[in-house]
């Protein structure tokens, strides 16, 4: 269930209650593709950096250690030890990513796996019954994300086929909550809008899922290649088509700057890599921009990553420690630069929520983005 708190222009603030909890939004979930924020980051960590959500791979997930598996220890949550929500993927996105390995037909799509190169087949209903092994919080519905600037009556017969599974998504995830020894016969269902750079065709499809009266809705198919602009034009044209008393989560997405303009355009849910892909690699996210700790300014730098931070790293390690540490490739500099940037991510969400409570989001984006333009050495 989701209410809606408060709304600046577009921008929302609202809960949306699960059966693991309630979700306060606008959100960033943490990614954890393989249940594990890569870094050595632990769920206890992800507690005490105030994630609300974590974020699965269902692909990844089915492929290794296997689904049925998880199912059998209890479900993903009791696998990994976090009570909290837990969103995850359909596998959808590999239809995208492995292009070179996969076939799509009505039915679903046959992959190549990654690892072993084995034929995996998953259509809708295989999606949803491994989400339903996992017990996910939310599951996302199967589809295909075509590529941004494919030709257009590619793209149309995608998302018409996209439609139809995502029907077959919501059948079959009503019979699997009904299922007796299901692990979460409270499972949620999102579908996600498609349609590349087309307006009319996002548009459409938008009025189309909005009628099935789902979970949430997602807007999938961006920062796959589009520029930013186009991207934030789309979600201009999209969203107000999309329920306003449901969240509207942005697939992928980003930047800091992107999650500002996404909010600025009603977007409730948002993930990303990036704070932990960068982080492995030094760089990192304060208030006056990336960092990036390999830069030999920082050999003798006493000061934390960001004055006044209150995450792990900040609050007892030097700059020059931590790039000590990366440079010396060990583990422990990665998790550091990982929870300093998924906080700095965590914290900037409950900033911005705060802003919204105060009817002064607007002024907010406008100093957070002058802020992170404005570098300190």
């Amino acid at each position: 269930m989701y209410r809606l708190i408060k709304q600046e222009g577009r921008a929302k603030r609202g809960e949306f209650t699960t059966v693991h909890g309630v979700i306060q939004t606008p959100v960033f979930m943490n990614v954890g593709t393989v249940a594990a924020i890569k870094g050595a980051v632990s769920t206890a960590d992800l507690e005490q950096i105030g994630t609300q959500v974590e974020l699965s791979n269902t692909y990844h997930l089915h492929v290794r250690p296997g689904d049925r598996i998880i199912k059998q220890m209890g479900g993903l949550h009791k696998f990994m030890s976090w009570n909290k929500p837990i969103l995850t993927d359909s596998g959808g996105f590999q239809v995208f990513s492995l292009a070179g390995l996969r076939k799509i037909k009505e039915e679903g799509v046959t992959f190549r796996s990654h690892i072993d190169g084995h034929k995996i087949f998953m259509g809708p209903e295989e999606s949803m019954q491994i989400q339903s092994n996992l017990g996910s919080t939310i599951a996302m519905a199967f589809d295909e994300c075509a590529p941004s600037k494919a030709d257009r009556m590619y793209v149309q017969n995608s998302v018409e086929r996209t439609t139809r599974w995502l029907q077959r998504c919501q059948a079959e995830m009503k019979r699997l909550n009904s299922l007796e020894d299901t692990v979460n016969p409270h499972q949620l269902l999102f579908g996600i809008n498609q349609g590349a750079i087309y307006e009319d065709i996002r548009i459409e499809h938008a009025k189309r899922i909005a009628e099935m009266d789902l979970d949430g809705y997602a807007v999938g198919g961006l920062a796959v290649g589009e520029t930013h602009e186009e991207m934030y034009h789309i979600l201009d044209e999209v969203v107000p088509y999309l329920p306003v008393n449901k969240p509207t989560y942005l697939m992928g997405v980003g930047t800091p700057a992107n999650i500002l303009e996404g909010v600025e355009r009603g977007v409730d849910f948002f993930d990303c890599v990036y704070p932990t892909r960068n982080g492995r690699h030094g760089h990192l996210y304060t208030n006056h921009g990336k960092i990036n700790l390999f830069n030999a300014k920082y050999e003798l730098d006493g000061r934390p990553i960001e004055e006044g931070c209150n995450c792990p790293a900040c609050q007892r390690y030097s700059r020059a420690y931590i790039r000590h540490l990366l440079k010396a490739k060990e583990m422990l500099g990665m998790r550091l630069c990982v929870l300093h940037n998924l906080y700095f991510y965590n914290t900037m969400m409950t900033e911005i929520r705060d802003a919204l409570d105060a009817g002064r989001f607007a002024e907010y984006k406008k100093q957070k983005l002058d802020s992170m333009a404005t570098p300190l050495e």
